[in-house]
């Protein structure tokens, strides 16, 4: 194997792995708030929010994530929706917001099931002895189900992270500049179909590692003791 095109295409690989961090980071952010708002709303005992929330994640989880990818890239401009253009994150931003409330929307349907059996495991006694105490309803959630519930779903939140970076790659059909995206630039330049994967592989292997170290350390400091 030849890894000689690596002093000069290496930028190609760290632009790519760094912009697949910033995709997959606010993929996370927006899918868990997402995800929780739709686990409070399955749990709510108002029949239309429920609905709504298991419609939701059915049919999300039972889509493949291409489909949706291009009905959101393709299929809303159709309908007169687009992303905006901000000239201070360049001509892709349109193209990057495509690719972040796609994953968003996928990774929300499955970290709702996650918060949902998060918060069914918490013991009903807390928010009894909450409301006791005066809270509502709503505080009751907020201050003592909420917490220990994100506690409990840390690692599967971490597994997520973690699978949301992997499947970010999907977004270089659209033409993202994330890694994969410019691993297949690479093989092109070089005419080398293999080691740029390789090297792809390495670069996804380390950050997928790093990160399950990182939420091992997190779990450990907020297990009780």
């Amino acid at each position: 194997m030849d890894f000689s095109f690596i002093p000069q295409y290496y930028g190609f690989f760290l632009e790519g792995a760094k912009n697949t961090i910033i995709l997959s980071v606010f993929t996370v952010l927006l899918g868990v708030v997402l995800g929780m708002l739709l686990a409070l709303m399955r749990l709510s005992k108002v029949t239309p929010l429920k609905l709504i929330s298991v419609s939701y994640i059915e049919f999300i989880r039972g889509t493949p994530l291409l489909v949706q990818l291009y009905i959101i890239y393709y299929g809303l401009p159709k309908i007169g929706i687009h992303f905006p253009d901000v000239p201070a994150f360049g001509s892709a931003f349109p193209d990057f917001m495509a690719g972040i409330v796609t994953l968003s929307i996928n990774s929300a349907a499955y970290v709702a099931e996650t918060f949902r059996a998060g918060i069914q495991a918490i013991d009903k006694g807390q928010m009894e002895a909450a409301r006791s105490l005066g809270m509502t309803q709503s505080m009751a959630m907020r201050f003592v189900v909420l917490p220990q519930a994100f506690r409990n779903v840390l690692p599967a939140l971490g597994n997520e992270f973690i699978v949301v970076i992997k499947e970010s790659s999907i977004v270089s059909i659209i033409g993202l500049s994330e890694l994969m995206y410019n691993t297949d630039t690479v093989k092109g330049n070089t005419f080398q179909p293999f080691e740029p994967l390789i090297v792809a592989a390495v670069i996804y292997f380390v950050m997928t590692f790093a990160l399950s170290k990182l939420l091992g350390v997190a779990e450990r400091r907020m297990s009780p003791l």
